[in-house]
């Protein structure tokens, strides 16, 4: 009994691993060379290096003595070099107005934690019903929303103001009943509604476009096995979504941590954030800046650790649905 073996032939002129190896790090070089210049390059590390230079006579301000402040430049630090930690200390006991800037610190978490969950949680559903459920209108009310980001901020302050105040009726209905503005009973409520009013525009864009990108047939899947829109959202949707929703949460908690504007409008005096208490932090004449310097690190130093502790989560966000396949 005879086996039959088959011969494979050799494809002539096949390229070997070391040859593809080869040609994939020339066409690495060319596309660099492409798109890359010896010019670019010098002009962005020239701009990145003076535009550091105020900040990094700022974090020397920061850690000078005041007497050294007050009479000298910074730059005289590399000459007669004086460190102290004395601002960083007064910083967080002297405060601005109303509160020092250690009480501050407490308010902007308050502040900006609910917001950033409220904000994502109402966005992620707004942008699940525009993606994935028919109803009449979707179109035109999905630009309307996006279109509000034009719409500059300042506009609607004096509106919501007065809704907070008055509350709103229709045809005897009370839709949103009015808030008792004192400070005891407001509290964080009309800081949290506004911060969240204004996040929802561009909130929904961004959140909009990934769960968009979802594959239709995991939805069809789901609603084939009897799931309601609820356990789609919450069973398929949100997990699915965590890349985007981390990143969304990332930049809408910076965004919140470092306003003043909003806060000082809508924020009681007994819960204003740390952008509030440092900007009154330098003094009546601005004879105590280098506090002012000191503050402004304290302040940045949270959002910093936020950044990077969420980094992987943000950039994971930021390019998911970039690729296909």
């Amino acid at each position: 009994m005879t086996v039959g073996v088959e011969v494979i032939e050799p494809v002539p002129n096949a390229p070997t691993a070391r040859q593809v190896a080869r040609e994939t790090r020339k066409h690495e070089k060319l596309a660099q060379k492409r798109m890359s210049s010896k010019g670019a390059t010098i002009a962005a590390i020239a701009i990145a290096f003076f535009w550091t230079i105020p900040t990094l006579g700022l974090l020397v301000t920061s850690f000078r003595p005041p007497a050294d402040v007050q009479s000298t430049g910074w730059w005289t630090v590399f000459v007669d070099p004086e460190f102290t930690f004395s601002n960083y200390e007064a910083a967080l006991t002297a405060g601005g107005t109303t509160l020092t800037l250690a009480e501050s610190f407490v308010n902007s978490l308050a502040i900006t934690i609910p917001v950033a969950f409220f904000a994502m949680a109402v966005a992620s559903m707004l942008a699940y019903a525009f993606a994935w459920i028919d109803f009449k209108g979707k179109g035109v009310l999905f630009v309307a929303v996006f279109a509000l980001q034009i719409v500059p901020l300042q506009m609607a302050l004096v509106p919501l103001l007065s809704l907070f105040s008055r509350g709103l009726t229709i045809n005897g209905v009370t839709i949103f009943p009015g808030l008792d503005m004192s400070d005891v009973d407001r509290s964080f409520a009309t800081i949290w509604i506004a911060h969240t009013i204004f996040a929802i525009p561009l909130a929904v864009f961004l959140l909009h476009n990934f769960i968009a990108e979802i594959p239709h047939e995991v939805i069809e899947a789901a609603r084939v096995d009897g799931a309601g829109h609820g356990q789609i959202f919450f069973r398929i949707i949100i997990p699915l979504a965590a890349p985007a929703l981390a990143s969304y949460a990332v930049l809408q908690f910076i965004w919140v941590w470092n306003d003043l504007l909003v806060a000082t409008i809508f924020a009681p005096s007994s819960s204003l954030p740390m952008t509030q208490s440092l900007a009154s932090l330098s003094g009546t004449w601005g004879n105590q800046w280098f506090l002012q310097a000191a503050g402004t690190f304290l302040t940045i130093l949270f959002p910093l650790i936020v950044f990077f502790a969420l980094q992987r989560f943000f950039v994971r966000g930021l390019l998911a649905g970039a690729t296909k396949g």
